[in-house]
């Protein structure tokens, strides 16, 4: 097949004019998301992505910490920056699940769905009478996954935990940062959204165990464990050689020459040559191809030893800081190495390729008006991911979800308003809609 042909199929394949003509992967699916901050409600925040219906719960009144959590304190709309993205497509309704009604109300919700996640301290579902072994008598195939930091038992399980926290328990702030400095997390709350990925492909897995046997099973999901995994042969380092890993700044120890370096005209430039015939390519591009001959650069073996490493790696530094960005892009097409210069926000904001991919996604919320997030990934052919709604006041869908999914009546739902079950937000911001408001928009009349 010709490649051209075959970029424009593609292209036409995933086509953002299409995906709300398509099905959604997950739209049989019905989760109860009883979690606070991150790591819990970007779990279910994936899958309502590929068409999970995911029902919010939220305390009355001020609802999620994580509506309060936004960089500098700047709100947009009344609503904080992280939460629109966290809480986009999803239902929020209102139970106090202290209240008996309210752990009533729960149960009822939990009997019409599939899937429960929650984030809270390793058994505070248990003591509420609303844990896994209370709620899978209401519901038999009950899919339940609890999310924290150091997992249901043993010696940590009373240890609060949040992303910074999990970064440091689990050594990825150590081997994070320069040589000789402090450790250093990561710029982004990884362990949460990564933690929060491997979750939802744990409810995946579930999913399909119980669509083969028709059972369903409890999941107990350790944040710190989990980016453990991800730290590539740290552990296995550590284990056959007694040797702990340290920091080595832009550094892969692995592979070399793989580093950031700054460029004639200060951009900031990745350079890599995974392989031999990309390092020779390299060399060609730096008018040094000699480097790829001498026996301690000819392999990426003898590349990444201590005493060779800093060598070539300060040849390619010199190399690139006598380049223009341009210039090095240029010759990295032309010879076949990887380079690519470090992007801002800005950058890939205004970038080209992702908005004409789609990546850039133009949503008009029906409460929030005009805005633009980070679209979905993975791309799925037949049924898309999509962006439907942003994040929503606390208790917004309360009339919709309960009358629709529960049967209950409007009178009923005022009795248990006025008995503090069931609530909408408090005039604080990050709860309520915007000052602008009109009263109407964004409602879904049961």
């Amino acid at each position: 097949m010709d490649k051209t042909n075959y970029f424009q199929w593609s292209s036409e394949t995933f086509s953002t004019e299409d995906i709300f003509r398509k099905g959604e992967a997950l739209k049989d699916i019905k989760i109860v998301e009883l979690c606070t901050l991150i790591l819990g409600p970007a779990t279910p925040a994936y899958l309502a992505e590929f068409g999970a219906t995911v029902f919010k719960v939220e305390l009355p009144g001020m609802g999620d910490t994580m509506r309060s959590l936004t960089p500098w304190g700047h709100f947009y709309k009344n609503q904080a920056l992280g939460w629109l993205k966290e809480a986009r497509n999803k239902y929020h309704v209102t139970i106090d699940v202290h209240h008996e009604e309210g752990k009533e109300l729960f149960k009822r919700l939990v009997a019409e769905s599939d899937v429960v996640v929650e984030n809270l301290r390793a058994g505070t579902m248990d003591r509420w009478g609303i844990g896994y072994r209370d709620l899978v008598e209401v519901n038999p195939k009950l899919i339940y996954i609890a999310n924290n930091g150091f997992g249901q038992w043993g010696p940590y399980v009373e240890r609060p935990s949040y992303d910074a926290i999990a970064q440091s328990e689990s050594g990825e702030a150590w081997i994070s940062g320069f040589p000789g400095r402090l450790p250093m997390k990561s710029g982004i709350w990884l362990c949460d959204y990564y933690g929060a990925l491997m979750a939802a492909v744990g409810i995946l897995a579930a999913l399909h165990y119980r669509d083969r046997t028709g059972k369903g099973q409890y999941l107990e999901f350790s944040q710190t464990e989990n980016i453990m995994r991800a730290m590539d042969w740290t552990w296995i380092y550590q284990g056959l050689t007694g040797k702990g890993r340290e920091r080595y700044g832009n550094r892969d120890v692995a592979i070399c020459p793989s580093e950031i370096f700054k460029s004639k005209d200060g951009e900031l430039v990745a350079v890599a040559a995974v392989n031999n015939d990309q390092f020779k390519a390299l060399c060609q591009a730096m008018e040094r191809p000699e480097l790829a001959e001498e026996p301690r650069f000819a392999t990426n073996l003898e590349r990444t030893k201590e005493e060779n490493a800093p060598v070539i790696l300060k040849v390619v530094k010199d190399w690139v800081a006598s380049k223009t960005w341009g210039e090095i892009d240029k010759l990295a097409k032309e010879y076949g190495f990887a380079a690519e210069k470090v992007y801002s926000g800005k950058d890939h904001y205004y970038d080209k390729h992702f908005e004409e991919r789609g990546f850039k996604w133009h949503i008009d919320d029906p409460i929030l008006g005009e805005c633009v997030e980070e679209g979905i990934a993975p791309k799925l052919s037949e049924t898309p991911g999509r962006i439907k709604w942003m994040g929503k006041p606390v208790g917004f869908d309360n009339e919709y979800v309960f009358t629709k999914y529960l049967g209950l009546s409007l009178e009923q739902l005022k009795a248990l308003e006025e008995k503090g079950v069931i609530g909408k937000w408090t005039d604080y911001p990050g709860r309520k809609p915007p000052e602008d408001w009109d009263g109407k928009s964004g409602i879904i009349y049961p």
